[in-house]
């Protein structure tokens, strides 16, 4: 498979995973963040959308990608 053949987009862990809820330290896990400041490039499909939104507050998607 082709990766520039996909919609790609940037996401960035902008606050700490430390405290939060399960289900949202999931979701960071989930777009493969692990620690803060990491950017990480992942496929704009409707699931990792529904993931970033979930923990819209700890993280910040780069629409330069």
């Amino acid at each position: 498979m082709k990766v520039a053949d996909r919609e790609m987009m940037k996401v960035k862990l902008t606050r700490s995973m430390h405290g939060r809820l399960k289900s949202h330290q999931a979701c960071a896990k989930g777009l493969g963040l692990r620690r803060m400041h990491q950017v990480v490039e992942v496929e704009d499909t409707a699931a990792t959308r529904g993931m970033a939104n979930k923990v819209s507050y700890m993280v910040q998607i780069m629409e330069d990608a």
